[in-house]
């Protein structure tokens, strides 16, 4: 890919990030700032190579992954967080580049997605990021609050990683519309706490995260 073209499109993406965070709205530290254009640069790169995303430009990069990744930001507590499904860190690492405090478990099968997360990770010393290649029935740990983004069904969801789920702990489910049919097909020991619908800048689609907890 030509450098000029790169350059453009990463400054065309910065200030798509800066607006869009003034819609949400949300204010970052420039620590914070800088360290999710050098993640999007990165993600740029192995894209290229690794298949990543789908995703190829990186103002839609913005869009799609960085703005709707931080909507989930004002619902998370302190705990550990493990974020299941998490592709090239959606919502995972992006939230612990904006809550460097925050303990945050990256976890996906693909070992190409973890090779890339785990060279991000190392390069950036996030300290509080652990990177882990496996499935989630393979995993274990116990945390806080768990995200997915558009991972599985809600059920499904639930059911790989309920051992993982510590006691008065949290799902947090990113959906689009608001699956009724998944909401249904829950066990009765699962209730769907609280629903927040989502309004992500520059997208008009429907966006909402749920919250279920474990009787």
């Amino acid at each position: 890919m030509d450098s000029r073209f790169v350059t453009s499109s990463l400054a065309a993406a910065q200030q798509r990030l800066q607006t869009g965070l003034a819609e949400l709205p949300l204010s970052l530290s420039a620590a914070s700032f800088d360290a999710l254009m050098r993640y999007l640069a990165a993600l740029l790169k192995w894209n290229q190579a690794f298949n990543l995303t789908a995703v190829r430009d990186p103002v839609a990069m913005v869009e799609k992954h960085l703005l709707d990744s931080l909507t989930v930001l004002p619902f998370l507590d302190d705990s550990p967080l493990l974020d299941v499904g998490t592709g090239a860190g959606l919502p995972g690492l992006v939230l612990a580049l904006v809550r460097p405090t925050l303990p945050v478990t990256l976890l996906d099968s693909n070992s190409k997605k973890t090779r890339f997360l785990r060279q991000h990770v190392a390069s950036e010393s996030l300290a509080q990021v652990t990177v882990v290649h496996a499935r989630c029935e393979q995993h274990q740990g116990q945390y806080g609050q768990i995200t997915s983004r558009a991972f599985a069904s809600l059920a499904d969801m639930v059911q790989g990683t309920q051992h993982l789920l510590q006691p008065g702990g949290r799902w947090l489910a990113m959906k689009g519309h608001l699956p009724l049919e998944e909401i249904s097909a829950l066990p009765p020991s699962v209730t769907v706490t609280k629903s927040h619908e989502l309004a992500v800048p520059f997208d008009a689609n429907a966006r909402h995260v749920l919250v279920l907890q474990s009787a």
